[in-house]
């Protein structure tokens, strides 16, 4: 048996990359899911120095779902270092804790001391991402914050006011291929989840890719934002879909019985709340 001393040591392999990949082929379209251990320290360090954040404490670096279109090479994929890339690096987006205001006035210390409890990043790992979109030549472009479709090199999902047919989506086709795939999770030190998740389901006619951040700071806010990707395979039409709520927790405890469950206060969070700019 081999055994790994180093952090640093390559892993995975390109081997171990195919070998944890699985693709399903519906139609033209090829959909992929990958699925890997937390990273180590090498390439979380690597990563960091990259971004120029800290990273989340459980980070699949090597995790992605991609949605392929075989004839053009067009494709939309999910992977954790992208979706930080856009979180906030200024302290425009910043929380506080429940426990900040209470903690400094007893102690009787400056607004310095607040930037303990305040990190300079947007330390929820709160991300607009909205998926990476390659155009089949090696250009990528991931998208976020303003409206979809705009710049970039490679081919962008147009502006457009036509839904994603839930209705369609409702019905009992049996399903072909399902995956839940986990990107990045922190406990934002004790005090509350931030968690980036993508599952994918496909059946025969269409498939829906749900991309989820979660995020709820306890005793004080909770946010969820989705990215849904529609494919209907007997046109080769795809459609994003892109919504962000937030609400205060107090509002979510009288929804919730218990708002410490994380299950129950992100069903909470499903109800119309509070649009969170973009």
């Amino acid at each position: 048996m081999n055994h790994i001393t180093d952090p640093n040591e390559p892993y995975p392999t390109p081997d171990a990359l195919a070998q944890a990949t699985t693709v399903h082929t519906q139609g033209n379209f090829r959909i992929s899911s990958r699925k890997l251990p937390i990273s180590k320290s090498g390439p979380i360090d690597a990563m960091g120095a990259r971004l120029g954040i800290p990273i989340p404490e459980m980070i699949f670096g090597d995790n992605l779902v991609a949605v392929t279109h075989a004839p053009t090479g067009w494709s939309v994929e999910f992977a954790a270092e992208d979706a930080l890339d856009l979180v906030d690096k200024t302290d425009r987006n910043m929380l506080r804790v429940a426990y900040a205001g209470e903690w400094s006035s007893s102690r009787e210390r400056t607004s310095a001391d607040i930037k303990e409890v305040v990190k300079p990043y947007d330390w929820s790992y709160s991300t607009t991402y909205r998926g990476t979109t390659r155009d089949g030549t090696g250009s990528s472009y991931s998208t976020s914050g303003g409206g979809v479709g705009d710049g970039g090199p490679a081919r962008q999902f147009a502006p457009s006011t036509k839904p994603i047919p839930l209705e369609l989506l409702k019905q009992r086709d049996p399903i072909l291929f399902f995956d839940e795939v986990m990107l990045y999770e922190s406990e934002l030190d004790d005090n509350g989840i931030s968690v980036l998740s993508v599952k994918v389901r496909v059946i025969q006619r269409r498939m829906l890719l749900l991309c989820r951040l979660f995020m709820r700071l306890d005793n004080v806010v909770a946010r969820v934002t989705d990215t849904r990707v529609y494919v209907d395979f007997d046109t080769d039409e795809v459609i994003r879909e892109y919504t962000a709520k937030e609400d205060s927790f107090a509002n979510l405890k009288r929804v919730s019985d218990d708002a410490g469950s994380i299950r129950e206060v992100e069903g909470a969070v499903s109800v119309p709340l509070i649009p969170l700019l973009a």
